[in-house]
């Protein structure tokens, strides 16, 4: 019997663990190093990306940024724009309307706009599909790289990334960069990142939720299996 206590408890720590493994795992070692003014190289955090599929409008928001600012060259071939209606909780016909450039049919995948092999002969590599981004970067270091482009001459588009040096990737959030102030901006950008981690995970609120429960019920659970426990041994010294 003690051995099935030491099971359950094990069960519901492994649980917990499961629970803030991801965000351990996004957040890393921060999001690299740069070479400042001086010359002197710099440790850069993370930014923390504001993360909450419970707000519907910054998801709604951050999938018509998606589809202005990113479909154009990226895919993101594992999402279906009828899943975008279903869990956003937009109208199919305003999908229809406005998030769907590049289909006409709403039970089809996001595709890039724009050929991938012409995109590799303008940036060098064809753009990649961005349905796992986040799962393969962490939610906090693409908040961060969107964050972090910079005006450099030197480069084929006239930017470069703090984050990921020498980035193929023009600044398309520049106008916008422009347009708005920095935390308007900064508020767009945890909108589109939002968005695109719910695209990696759309369960990842349900999953903790539900991790949740079960470790209250392993918890209230390990009550009478003790008192069982202690029944059933009690006359044995």
């Amino acid at each position: 019997m003690s051995t099935l206590i030491k099971s359950l408890a094990g069960l519901g720590l492994g649980a917990a663990l499961t629970l803030t493994a991801g965000s351990a795992l996004a957040s890393g070692s921060g999001c690299g190093t740069f070479t400042n003014a001086e010359g002197v190289e710099e440790h850069l955090a993370c930014s923390t990306a504001p993360i909450d599929f419970t707000n519907k409008g910054s998801l709604q928001n951050g999938a018509k940024t998606f589809m202005n600012y990113c479909a154009g060259c990226h895919s993101a071939k594992y999402v279906r724009h009828s899943r975008i209606a279903k869990d956003l909780e937009i109208p199919p016909e305003l999908v229809e309307k406005y998030l769907m450039v590049t289909t006409d049919q709403i039970g089809e995948h996001i595709n890039a706009e724009i050929d991938p092999e012409i995109q590799a002969s303008w940036f060098g590599a064809a753009p990649p599909d961005l349905s796992l981004e986040t799962r393969l970067r962490g939610d906090d270091w693409v908040y961060t790289y969107l964050l972090s482009f910079y005006e450099d001459p030197s480069r084929p588009w006239g930017a470069n990334n703090l984050v990921l040096h020498n980035a193929a990737m023009p600044h398309v959030l520049h106008n916008m960069q422009e347009e708005l102030s920095q935390e308007e901006f900064e508020s767009e950008v945890g909108d589109l990142v939002n968005f695109m981690a719910w695209m990696a995970e759309p369960i990842r609120h349900d999953r903790k939720v539900i991790g949740f429960f079960v470790i209250l019920f392993l918890l209230v659970l390990l009550i009478p299996v003790y008192l069982l426990n202690k029944e059933f041994w009690k006359d044995i010294k």
